[in-house]
């Protein structure tokens, strides 16, 4: 358990550090030309490398909504989900707060939004609560449904880390003019610890919406469930 609790930690904290850290310290510089499509390919490299790197040892899951979603769907164990949520919190911490040091180091600095997440006046786009709680749900469970089929035992194996990489860029794509992408309670809590916004009060938000949208996507494969696979846990092979 010490083995798939450390692997949590270090793809979450890697999650964090990559892809808030690709917003926070190079798409401040627009001459670099990342951008936002940028930060959403920084997020879905970090997904997919640590996927490779330590998904056999954990799940690979780096996320608070995957696992209960995995949970749901009878993938993983119940009895692992609330370790499994304060590694993934505690890794995210870590990884803003290495971010937090080397960004501080610039001159001027100020941490103003921090890669933070929000709706109405911290939303990127300005939209309202009803517009980010429907994207975070629905882009969520998008990404449950992407996990659950492409590490089924119907898919081709060993590509589900790229599967899974490019979904949650194609995410990013979609929802970082929206709320600047959650659909992980782990990453919105460590950025917004550091934002000098009001991101801590609507850090609610990205918990609820994130864990409802994990739900529904668990609740939607199993009702799609290929008939005669059975269900397994991520990286199963390595138990």
């Amino acid at each position: 358990m010490s083995r798939k609790l450390a692997a949590e930690f270090f793809g979450t904290f890697w999650l964090v550090f990559g892809g808030c850290g690709s917003a926070v310290l190079a798409a401040a510089f627009p001459e670099l030309g990342i951008g936002f499509v940028g930060v959403a390919f920084a997020f879905g490299l970090t997904v997919l490398t640590m996927a490779y790197a330590v998904g056999g040892i954990s799940g690979g899951h780096f996320n608070p909504a995957i696992s209960l979603g995995l949970a749901i769907a009878d993938r993983f164990k119940w009895a692992e989900l609330i370790p499994y949520w304060i590694v993934q919190v505690i890794g995210g911490f870590a990884g803003a707060a290495v971010l937090y040091v080397i960004a501080s180091g610039a001159p001027n600095f100020t941490a103003g939004g921090f890669a933070s997440n929000g709706y109405g006046a911290l939303s990127p786009g300005h939209y309202n609560l009803l517009s980010c709680l429907v994207a975070e749900v629905v882009l969520t469970a998008a990404f449950l449904v992407i996990i659950l089929g492409s590490t089924s035992k119907a898919a081709p194996a060993g590509f589900a880390p790229i599967a899974i990489g490019l979904g949650l860029t194609l995410i990013h794509l979609i929802s970082i003019p929206v709320t600047n992408t959650s659909v992980n309670p782990a990453r919105s809590t460590a950025v917004a610890l550091f934002a000098q916004t009001d991101a801590i009060g609507q850090l609610w938000l990205f918990w609820v919406a994130p864990l409802a949208g994990g739900a529904v996507g668990a609740f939607i494969w199993k009702l799609l469930l290929t008939p005669g696979e059975s269900p397994g846990m991520i990286g199963q092979e390595s138990q």
